[in-house]
């Protein structure tokens, strides 16, 4: 189970946010994680659950977006989705095939409220106030 060493290295990412921004508490973090990524996201969300017991993101809700593995043909150009990892172009089923996403692993977002005080918040899209 690497899930809980994932959630160690989110919670890092957190922590610096944390400081840099003034964040008081977070309410929602989201992730999106590639198919080919290995992550069981019902495990992850468990161990982000207990990790964040004491921590600015207790409560908080941990978003996943799960990103398909996707591909681009070198031949044709063809963009597709791969399913069972059948690396073949649909179009021309040529096998020079190029993935172009599941393999993604990290933090797209944090919803989180920050301390006016703290100066740091510099857009609207950095926090909720």
């Amino acid at each position: 189970m690497h899930e809980i060493t994932l959630v160690t290295g989110l919670f890092e990412i957190i922590n610096e946010q944390v400081a840099a921004r003034g964040i008081e508490s977070i309410s929602a973090v989201r992730l999106k994680v590639g198919a080919l990524a290995a992550v069981e996201p019902m495990t992850l969300a468990a161990c982000f659950e207990v990790v964040a017991e004491g921590t600015v993101a207790e409560g908080a809700r941990l978003e996943i977006e799960e990103v398909p593995l996707t591909g681009r043909c070198r031949g044709c150009g063809e963009r597709f989705r791969i399913e069972n990892y059948r690396f073949i172009c649909p179009r021309c089923t040529g096998g020079d095939v190029e993935m172009t996403g599941g393999r993604e692993l990290y933090v797209e977002s944090l919803e989180a409220i920050c301390n006016p005080a703290s100066g740091t918040c510099r857009k609207a899209t950095d926090c909720q106030r």
